[in-house]
């Protein structure tokens, strides 16, 4: 007979991703945030509430280790099956993921998660080898892993956690990993210029680039733990919207009414004043991930939508590690998109994070040797 436990009353759960230490419910903010448990039994259903405006949440989820399933999700609370007619004695592995990156442009696009229902017995999770954080843009998030390649509709469908890079950089190194990525967004400035589309404004709190005040009545802006979990590597893939940005119109602050524009100067080359502008910006985010990650290995990567822009990186993290005298800090370029490795939106598809998860997991095996 199957029967419902709260999630708040399995301590053998893990818990994937960041958020708030609130388990009744858990709720998911970040790309790849979600659940793992083993366990026995034939039955395993998910009650899950949902929420959103315009940017409906999408799951996948693995059994033993391989995808079976992937999900849009409609607003309310309801059970889904996540598998049956299993042999009830064996330990089963169960991984839930939300596939959905954070949404800046959607402060009720959450999933909350209440209970298990279930026929068998839960099981403590074992300890990966490793920890890993990956910071990123769009590429990070997954998008362009589903879809056609003309595809260009910018919605939930088309973002994937299993599919990615992070993920399977994660699987190579048998490694725990947590995802904190925003599509557009930079170091310095967005792809439009946007100076609040960036990334280390809000890596010290939980989730707190969702606007509005259901996100802060969740606990999205409150500052992360990070003593509660310390990656060994920490993957920064950064700077490619920063890139896009100097062959953009220029942003205008709506409150201030101020303008900004990264610029080229008349020959087309990058103006010297805007690349020093990003390069502190990426130093000051380095010191800053440093700071909330003492023992981590950092490593910036770059490429995979191109490498005009990779000097500039380079330099910058080389120049960081110079002045910080910080050994555990590196730059490695990444395998960049081909007509045959792109994906849908013209973004990385599965054979080019295929690639770069290859790359990525030699360059740290080769570390940790």
């Amino acid at each position: 007979m199957l029967r419902e436990t709260l999630l708040k009353e399995i301590p053998e759960l893990k818990i994937h991703g960041r958020t708030t230490a609130c388990r009744d419910p858990l709720t998911l903010f970040w790309t790849a945030s979600g659940f793992e448990c083993n366990v026995t039994g034939s039955e395993l259903w998910v009650e899950l509430e949902v929420t959103f405006d315009m940017y409906e949440p999408w799951f996948s989820y693995t059994v033993n280790g391989d995808w079976v399933g992937r999900q849009m999700l409609q607003k309310g609370r309801t059970w889904i099956p996540l598998f049956r007619g299993m042999s009830p004695e064996r330990v089963k592995n169960v991984r839930f993921f939300k596939d959905l990156q954070a949404m800046s442009g959607d402060g009720e696009s959450y999933i909350h998660i209440h209970a298990l229902r279930h026929d068998g017995v839960f099981c403590p999770v074992a300890e990966k080898k490793l920890k890993m954080e990956f910071i990123g843009d769009s590429i990070t998030s997954g998008e362009g892993l589903f879809g056609a390649k003309e595809e260009w509709d910018w919605i939930p469908m088309f973002f994937s956690s299993v599919k990615s890079y992070a993920y399977q950089t994660a699987q190579k190194l048998d490694a725990d990993y947590r995802v904190f990525s925003q599509s557009g967004w930079g170091v310095h400035n967005a792809w439009d210029n946007n100076l609040h589309g960036v990334i280390p404004n809000y890596y010290k709190e939980i989730c707190s680039l969702m606007p509005g005040v259901e996100n802060e009545r969740l606990g999205g802006k409150q500052p992360h733990d990070f003593a509660s979990w310390q990656p060994d590597y920490v993957v920064v893939n950064l700077g490619t919207n920063d890139a896009a940005s100097f062959d953009q119109p220029a942003w205008v602050d709506a409150q201030t009414g101020e303008a900004h524009k990264m610029r080229r100067n008349a020959d087309g080359s990058y103006c010297v004043e805007d690349i020093r502008a990003f390069q502190q910006a990426a130093k000051a985010f380095l010191e800053l991930i440093r700071s909330c990650n003492p023992d981590a290995q950092i490593i910036w990567c770059f490429g995979m939508l191109g490498i005009d822009f990779q000097q500039y990186v380079k330099e910058a993290v080389l120049s960081y590690a110079q002045e910080a005298d910080d050994r555990k800090v590196s730059y490695l370029q990444l395998p960049f998109m081909t007509k045959e490795s792109v994906g849908s939106r013209e973004h990385p598809g599965f054979l080019c994070h295929k690639q770069a998860a290859e790359v990525l997991a030699g360059y740290i095996a080769q570390l940790r040797n």
